[in-house]
């Protein structure tokens, strides 16, 4: 160990055993696992959570939202929370908060209980998540080890939805819908309890929190999701609650964007924006988060509903895509400095829109083998190549000071995508169901038929990312060198 590492070490903020960087990724990364999977983990145990707390139909989907407009409306704050008072502090904060909320989401009784409970649940993961990705640049040398760090991460951020599918299935089976909260307590005091010993502390900047910013984006996402998965109901398009509601985003969204461009200190820094690989790499997870999301929650409906799957039997489909994402994020990982993002950002693309394409020839017929197996592996293939460079891409350049914003933008998009993109293609499933039943259809016919509908809708996201990645990406291999990365220096 040299004199200055040795010096940094034994500061006040450095944790004691910072020469173990696989420790420090290992907590890093777990707790990012665990608040990525906990935005489907309770997917496939809504029904028997609906049928527990007497959840409407419509209110069952705010068990998904809740946590997601939370978390990605909450997630600028985070990152600038990092930046300001310190990275490890509010990363071991959040862990903290996001495992009692979890706690409190399992004891629930009532539906507005569970509902809370969700809902802090993503302000805990919304502080912890952008930070833990600034982590990695604290903890780790530049150059392959840094590199290798970041594959890691992006792996694991990009399986996490198919994992908390698998893990929802065997625990509701085996134990009950409650443990898809309570299985985050163990782990969420683990992770925090051991934190402060493996994990550097980053450099203090000082600021001020945006909270005006932060809560007109949050406001103004939900009303936005609140009001497509309105229009998707009996009331339709036409519905004054409806329209009120899509009139409200406008102004909230609008006034976010005023906000940030006068605000001395605002979450987001527009000037980042600017950059146009960056901004091409929110765009490009915008629409990839929109399909994810959306595949999972309607693979899901159809294994249960069509093919009468079990829980546990559902969660075990996904495993394909859990594999393929990790191999082809790691290959990736391996060869982006040799090739640059924008050829693997194009194929991933590709794969992604190829795979979308063909899951939406579903129907009622379909079987598992022979019409999911084979597009949700390449689906997870084009997955893979797109996570590792969009992180890349998407932190490169940026003074270190903003890295907790800027990699906070990308998860905000990951998640504000998620829910918006679920939200629209829930909108196409009612349209079409309701179509398909006054032309005669009934039963697994309209479902399976409002189902295809959706996944072709989102073939359009698969489609939006392939052209964002040819035409906005323009950064080369040697643009991702760590030494010409000031906002990934340590």
């Amino acid at each position: 160990m040299t004199t200055s590492t040795q010096a940094h070490a034994d500061s006040p903020g450095a944790a004691r055993r910072g020469h173990h960087p696989g420790l420090a990724l290992a907590v890093i990364t777990a707790s990012q696992l665990m608040v990525v999977l906990d935005a489907t983990i309770v997917n496939v145990a809504l029904p028997t959570i609906q049928t527990a707390l007497k959840f409407s139909y419509t209110n069952l989907t705010w068990v998904l939202n809740a946590y997601t407009l939370t978390f990605g409306g909450l997630l600028l704050l985070g990152g600038r929370a990092g930046d300001i008072l310190g990275r490890r502090r509010v990363f071991v904060f959040g862990i903290a908060l996001f495992t009692f909320a979890s706690f409190l989401g399992g004891l629930a009784t009532t539906s507005w209980w569970l509902l809370a409970a969700r809902s802090l649940q993503g302000v805990g993961g919304a502080i912890a998540s952008p930070t833990a990705l600034s982590l990695i640049t604290t903890n780790f040398e530049e150059g392959a080890e840094r590199n290798r760090a970041f594959g890691v991460f992006a792996a694991v951020s990009g399986s996490g939805a198919a994992i908390g599918l698998l893990a929802g299935g065997m625990l509701t089976s085996w134990l009950s819908w409650r443990w898809v909260l309570f299985v985050n307590v163990p782990i969420g005091i683990f992770i925090a309890s051991i934190a402060r010993e493996y994990i550097n502390e980053s450099e203090k900047h000082p600021g001020r929190f945006d909270l005006v910013g932060a809560i007109t984006s949050t406001l103004g996402m939900t009303a936005l999701v609140y009001a497509f998965i309105r229009a998707s109901g009996s009331a339709g398009w036409g519905d004054s609650v409806t329209l009120v509601c899509f009139a409200a985003a406008a102004i909230l969204l609008v006034s976010f964007v005023v906000n940030e461009m006068r605000s001395p200190q605002p979450i987001t820094p527009l000037h980042m924006f600017k950059n146009r690989n960056r901004s091409g790499s929110y765009v490009v997870m915008l629409f990839l988060a929109g399909a994810l999301f959306a595949m999972f929650f309607f693979l899901t409906v159809f294994v249960q509903r069509i093919l009468h799957y079990s829980p546990l039997r559902t969660g075990f489909i996904f495993l394909p895509v859990s594999a393929a994402i990790i191999v082809s994020a790691q290959v990736c990982a391996k060869q982006l400095v040799k090739v640059g993002p924008k050829p693997f950002m194009v194929v991933g693309a590709v794969m992604c829109a190829t795979g979308l394409w063909w899951l939406s020839l579903l129907n009622v017929h379909s079987s598992y083998v022979a019409n999911l197996l084979g597009p949700l592996v390449i689906f997870g293939l084009g997955m893979g190549f797109l996570f590792v460079p969009l992180t890349m891409v998407a932190v490169a350049g940026v003074e270190p000071a903003e890295s907790g914003s800027a990699s906070g933008l990308l998860n905000v998009t990951q998640q504000v995508g998620g829910s918006l993109g679920l939200a629209i293609l829930t909108t196409a499933f009612a349209t079409a169901q309701r179509h398909a039943a006054a032309h005669g259809a009934t039963g697994d016919a309209k479902l399976a038929h409002g189902i295809s509908t959706a996944l072709q809708v989102s073939v359009v996201f698969g489609v939006a990312a392939l052209i964002a990645s040819v035409f906005l990406i323009t950064a080369k291999a040697s643009d991702l060198d760590p030494s010409a990365m000031p906002g990934m220096g340590g």
